[in-house]
């Protein structure tokens, strides 16, 4: 991997944090089997249908991350108590190194993703699973839930220049989010391609302007400027860096 210079903005996080998304992502994961199973023993044969709804779950996942994303990347500062320095400095980081995350490990990767999923998951415990709708919405939750999940760790096979093979064969299929199709996001403007678990959503998405309509709107209500850290990131950073550009 590339050495990345010190004056180029990075993520690092504490041995605590990590111990954190170790849990949530063991956790997370117990409760997709855990809920997958229920749904086994509850399901009649009548319910095959449910396999459509487990497939719907997949898109809808990818444009959960578009969103999440676009919050991420446009919204708020790292200067927020916790908020800020926990989860939106990820965001700001990757626009002006976005290799720098493939330094991360698993759970580091993946923790953050597994911590949003776990209270969803936990709330499919209150849905009754005795009839057809309350499975269907059982499953729809917890199949959202496992492809959205492994997010963070396609979007780093994504920047991966040499990913398992099987990973490529997914991503050659787009199956989940390919090099060639994100590396659009991280080409000027850097204001399109959001959707980072398949990328499927995102075509669609930026035909109808759908996040450049949200943020006039979001901008208009609040008066907040989008992507202001972004700016500040590139004035601060020496000329070698190419203004942040880079992203």
């Amino acid at each position: 991997m590339t050495h990345v210079p010190d004056f180029v903005p990075q993520h690092r996080t504490s041995r605590w944090i990590i111990t954190g998304e170790v849990l949530c992502v063991l956790t997370a994961a117990g409760l997709v089997l855990t809920h997958a199973t229920r749904l086994v023993g509850a399901s009649r044969l009548a319910d095959a249908w449910l396999l459509l709804v487990v497939l719907a779950a997949w898109p809808a996942a990818d444009f959960a991350s578009g969103f999440v994303h676009w919050l991420g990347d446009t919204w708020g500062s790292e200067q927020w108590p916790f908020i800020g320095p926990r989860f939106l400095r990820p965001f700001r980081v990757h626009h002006v190194n976005p290799q720098g995350m493939l330094a991360s490990g698993f759970f580091d990767t993946n923790g953050d993703s597994a911590l949003v999923t776990i209270p969803m998951l936990l709330t499919v415990f209150a849905i009754p699973l005795d009839n057809g709708g309350g499975r269907a919405a059982a499953a729809f939750v917890t199949a959202f839930c496992f492809w959205g999940m492994p997010t963070n760790q396609i979007h780093y096979w994504a920047h991966h220049s040499n990913p398992p093979r099987w990973v490529a064969w997914l991503q050659q299929r787009r199956l989940i989010l390919s090099p060639d199709h994100h590396l659009r996001h991280h080409t000027s403007p850097f204001m399109i391609h959001y959707c980072i678990t398949t990328g499927w959503c995102n075509a669609l998405l930026d035909k109808i302007r759908f996040f450049r309509i949200l943020e006039l709107v979001v901008g208009r209500a609040t008066g907040a400027t989008p992507r202001s850290d972004d700016d500040e990131y590139a004035a601060s950073l020496p000329a070698t860096t190419g203004g942040g550009d880079s992203r």
